[in-house]
């Protein structure tokens, strides 16, 4: 039963992961949400970067709702407006403090791989990192079978966390 259950885990995620031999205009529907958070603390730019990664077409359907317009990320009709929805969003439900100080990331922009829709964000002038909160609710109020994922690096040190919804609060230490 564990190894099925393992089995079926493993491959969603290279699923989502995108190893699968054919590329997917439009994505059929998943029978799971995931999203994957990782951040990487590049010591020597002093920047704390953080790419997300989700699926496209369920970040289409939340940023519709919750905006009341059609979002397309493959082809916008507004790629600005596009841009300052996911910011807007993330900036909600992925909230960070680094040794105990609420930051902002800066919103860098999205790409469109396979399924996944990748969005980058980062933090400027961060020299050292002893301990990461995260605040992580993406998709909580839309899919009630959410998981997200997080990866933090600092110095080459990785650890990672799953919340499943309703879970929101992570905390890595280093």
């Amino acid at each position: 039963m564990a190894l099925g259950i393992y089995k079926w885990w493993f491959g969603a995620i290279l699923i989502f992961m995108g190893i699968s031999s054919q590329a997917v205009e439009a994505p059929a529907p998943h029978p799971f949400f995931i999203s994957i958070t990782e951040m990487n603390h590049n010591q020597s730019e002093q920047v704390l970067e953080i790419s997300v990664k989700l699926f496209y077409d369920d970040l289409e359907k939340v940023l519709s709702a919750e905006h009341k317009v059609m979002v397309d990320l493959n082809k916008p009709k507004d790629k600005a407006q596009v841009q300052k929805f996911i910011a807007q969003y993330l900036q909600q439900h992925l909230r960070i403090k680094l040794d105990g100080k609420a930051v902002t990331p800066e919103f860098l922009g999205y790409e469109i791989e396979r399924e996944a829709a990748w969005c980058y964000l980062q933090v400027e002038q961060v020299p050292s990192i002893k301990k990461v909160d995260v605040f992580n609710d993406i998709f909580f109020q839309h899919f009630s079978s959410q998981i997200n994922m997080m990866h933090v690096i600092v110095k080459g040190n990785r650890k990672s966390m799953r919340l499943n919804n309703p879970d929101t609060q992570a905390s890595f230490e280093f």
